[in-house]
């Protein structure tokens, strides 16, 4: 199943200038709020209490910060390509470059954890990571999460 039904080609973000994890998330957050209606402080302190639990960088430069919020309608998710990678405090301890912002209604349960998969499948497959860090623009990268179905999903 292609990742279409989570991000909408307007929530990508080819090239985000940012110099830190706690900027990156903000301007995630700020974005996410503006696509979903959501107050932006909400969506930023939701995603900070979930990385203070530890780190969502999962390694090989990637980061999916996620959580859940009480007025959200449905599952959302948001892709961002990094100008430059930044410290993320990833389990690997590489920077990150590639992040997969999900967020989730409180009352998702299960299908929270199966979105968090699938995102987490599908940025395992090393050639579709290749493809994102090799597009410049946000419909090349729409394309790459539009046509990607992980094995599993």
């Amino acid at each position: 199943m292609p990742l279409t039904d989570l991000v909408a080609p307007n929530a990508v973000i080819p090239a985000l200038k940012v110099n830190s994890k706690k900027q990156a998330i903000q301007e995630l957050a700020a974005k996410a709020a503006k696509l979903t209606g959501q107050n932006e402080r909400a969506v930023f302190e939701t995603l900070l209490q979930r990385e203070k639990l530890g780190s969502t960088g999962i390694g090989d430069g990637i980061a999916i910060p996620h959580g859940k919020l009480p007025k959200l309608e449905k599952l959302f998710g948001l892709f961002a390509r990094l100008d430059r990678p930044v410290d993320f405090d990833a389990l690997d301890g590489q920077p990150v470059d590639l992040i997969f912002l999900l967020l989730a209604p409180e009352a998702a349960g299960a299908d929270h954890l199966k979105a968090l998969a699938r995102v987490a499948r599908l940025l395992r497959d090393a050639e579709i990571v290749r493809k994102l860090r090799d597009s410049r623009d946000a419909e090349a990268l729409y394309a790459v999460l539009a046509l990607s179905t992980p094995e599993a999903a």
